[in-house]
């Protein structure tokens, strides 16, 4: 049996496993942390937007810690909107909406956490809505494939296929696309087709309903969840039924 800690997040007292991710023990007991990089698909979180900083005191010390890959390891006090927190979080907030304009999702967080006044020095990219979070490379790894990654350094620091040419090994998942959470990865799709990252898939369609299974690279299933349930179904009936 995993050892336990009593811990006290914003005055509310909490119980957390040794090990368990502060984040975690946090949204249990229903208070809110703010962050963009971490998705429940994933048992691996990389920390990379740091929205989700808070500060613990343990031991007569204060430090700010990334809640989402922080371990309890001892009994602790949790402030998620301490004042040094809210001006910290400020500031990523700024720097994470000049890193992605076009994104309305960051412009609100960002005003809505006080960022859109007073960092007028920080001088916007051209153009664009990620934020780097790394989701989007985390799902295409997850899914086997690699095909997109980090390329380039500093400003020019962008998620993108080798020399944004047609990879070989994309899939047309939209695994990247469906996880993202600024909506940065553009896709098309009609009734036929689909494009992403440069190149395009024809669409694998159930036999019997004609609904969307996928790209033909994903996957050479012919029949979709429900139709192929009916089909056991079916097939079950028809050899049961003189039984």
């Amino acid at each position: 049996m995993a050892k336990t800690y009593d811990i006290v997040i914003d005055g509310k007292t909490c119980t957390a496993e040794h090990g368990e991710y502060l984040w975690d023990v946090a949204k249990r007991n229903g208070i809110e942390i703010p962050a963009l990089c971490r998705s429940e698909a994933f048992p691996e979180h990389r920390a990379s937007c740091r929205v989700c900083i808070v500060e613990v005191v343990a031991h007569g010390r204060s430090k700010v810690v990334t809640s989402c890959v922080y371990p309890i390891e001892g009994e602790c006090e949790v402030h998620t909107n301490s004042p040094k927190i809210v001006q910290d979080r400020k500031v990523l907030m700024a720097l994470l909406a000049a890193r992605a304009p076009e994104s309305d999702l960051m412009a609100a967080m960002a005003s809505h956490m006080g960022a859109g006044e007073g960092y007028e020095r920080l001088e916007p990219l051209d153009a664009g809505k990620c934020i780097l979070c790394g989701l989007c490379v985390q799902a295409c790894e997850s899914m086997g494939t690699g095909a997109i990654s980090t390329v380039n350094r500093g400003i020019d620091k962008e998620i993108n296929t080798p020399y944004s040419a047609a990879s070989d090994d994309c899939i047309g998942c939209l695994s990247c696309a469906n996880v993202c959470p600024t909506d940065s990865i553009p896709f098309m799709e009609d009734s036929r087709t689909r494009t992403i990252w440069n190149r395009t898939f024809e669409l694998s369609r159930c036999k019997k309903c004609g609904r969307v299974l996928g790209t033909q690279q994903m996957s050479d299933v012919e029949l979709c969840d429900a139709c192929r349930r009916k089909a056991i179904a079916n097939e079950l009936a028809e050899t049961y039924r003189f039984v």
